[in-house]
């Protein structure tokens, strides 16, 4: 643990931004495995929405979205 204050409030600070941020990653990573394993329309449209928002919050890197975006998109195309 870290004795310097700063540091032990920038500890709290990042245990809570994880906390918040970790349901909301959980959900677009279960959006995009559904996506992946029954490809439609409404199922991709739901991953993406969710990736944006999680690309959004900063969450996930742009080139990742870009990624699981394209991933699954083939997956509809290839269907």
């Amino acid at each position: 643990m870290a004795n310097i204050k700063s540091a032990k409030k920038r500890v709290l600070v990042n245990q809570s931004k994880r906390d918040n941020n970790l349901p909301k990653k959980s959900v677009m990573k279960s959006s995009i495995k559904k996506a992946v394993v029954t490809p439609s329309v409404e199922n991709v449209n739901e991953a993406n929405k969710r990736i944006d928002k999680a690309l959004k919050s900063g969450i996930i890197t742009k080139n990742k979205a870009a990624r699981a975006k394209s991933r699954i998109a083939r997956k509809l195309n290839n269907k």
